[in-house]
């Protein structure tokens, strides 16, 4: 079977891939590839007019900045792509985060010689448990996972607020071989970002690699077409909430090795630059094509775009309206390349006719 970022797999329940199948899928993989090139692009523009009006932007310590500030976001957009394939999403992400967050910082003042791998392990088996709990009431209340997830943002949060009941956690109240977790760079790169590009990588090789990542896009272009060829389509939904979950459960582990000073409010709002940054790097909407490294993309260029607007002394509100507007040329973008794919499907059929 051939790989594929953007497309069903090409044999799902032992069908045969039709000729259209094929060139669809190759129209498409070909667009996304050229959409994924076009945010290196602008992102080096980004880059290059920022450092021309100041060129302490490429010094050391700004690109160390940068790469720690997008390492999160990343593996958040990442996660959230394995949903949005799917043609759903998880606005609990930010409320995961916050609480697993505030756990792993719990777990230390509670148990001091605690060693940090045990509290990562804790952290993710947190955040899947979350991921479990939408994915189940997703598959049992049968109710779009927007409804669902828009109720355990709040709930996850009130558990949050509840558990802290008012209280901090500092830096001090945590081991320093944790904290250095969150600052320590390899060969001058941070080692919270080598996370994010190994999340990425494998995000990225399962979708393209494996039958079950490839299964995914079926469900997002076409759920009952999915389910009528054999794909247990409830079974991979739960699946990619819990991975999703345990994504988010690792980003709050990081978070708190990251910032050190813990309080309920931690991740407050972020579900939505998780949600703009997949967007952005080329994940539909409405499901069925994507991939985690477009993602990726999406999250450092959203990070770039806030770090270079207070270089340049612009006003943040246009780091909203920026965000804003790529979100809309996204999804702008999204339709165009869904009718050039079909109007050249289209042209080929009457060819062969």
């Amino acid at each position: 079977m051939s790989r594929t970022d953007t497309g069903a797999p090409e044999q799902v329940a032992g069908n045969t891939p039709t000729d259209p199948d094929r060139h669809r899928r190759g129209l498409t993989e070909r667009l996304l590839a050229v959409r994924e090139l076009s945010l290196l692009i602008a992102l080096g523009l980004l880059v290059l007019v920022t450092t021309v009006r100041n060129d302490r932007f490429l010094s050391g310590q700004s690109v160390k900045d940068l790469l720690l500030g997008c390492a999160i976001l990343v593996i958040l957009a990442v996660g959230q792509t394995l949903v949005i394939v799917t043609r759903n999403v998880d606005l609990s992400v930010g409320s995961i985060l916050g609480l697993v967050a505030f756990a792993t910082g719990s777990l230390f003042l509670s148990a001091p010689g605690t060693p940090w791998p045990v509290a990562l392990v804790v952290g993710v088996a947190l955040g899947a448990l979350c991921g479990v709990v939408n994915g189940g009431l997703i598959a049992v209340a049968r109710v779009p996972a927007l409804v669902i997830t828009l109720g355990t943002l709040y709930a996850f949060r009130g558990v949050d607020y509840y558990w802290a009941s008012g209280r901090q956690i500092n830096a001090a109240d945590m081991p320093s071989s944790f904290l250095r977790l969150g600052n320590q760079t390899v060969l001058g790169v941070p080692v919270l970002f080598l996370v994010a590009l190994v999340v990425v990588a494998a995000v990225g090789y399962y979708l393209r690699s494996y039958r079950s990542g490839r299964e995914l896009y079926a469900i997002g272009s076409e759920p009952a077409a999915a389910r009528l060829s054999g794909i247990a389509v409830g079974r991979r939904v739960f699946a990619v909430f819990v991975a999703n979950g345990a994504l988010a459960g690792l980003a709050g582990v990081l978070y708190a090795a990251r910032f050190g000073t813990l309080d309920a409010a931690a991740g407050t709002g972020l579900e939505l630059q998780v949600v703009a940054a997949a967007v952005v790097g080329g994940v539909a909407i409405f499901g069925g094509s994507g991939s985690a490294y477009g993602a990726a993309l999406g999250a450092v260029l959203l990070t770039t775009i806030g770090s270079s607007l207070a270089v340049l002394r612009i006003d943040p509100f246009w780091q909203q309206a920026v965000v804003g507007a790529l979100i809309l040329a996204a999804i702008g973008l999204d339709r165009l390349l869904a009718l050039r794919v079909a109007a050249r499907l289209r042209g080929r059929s009457a060819h062969g006719a």
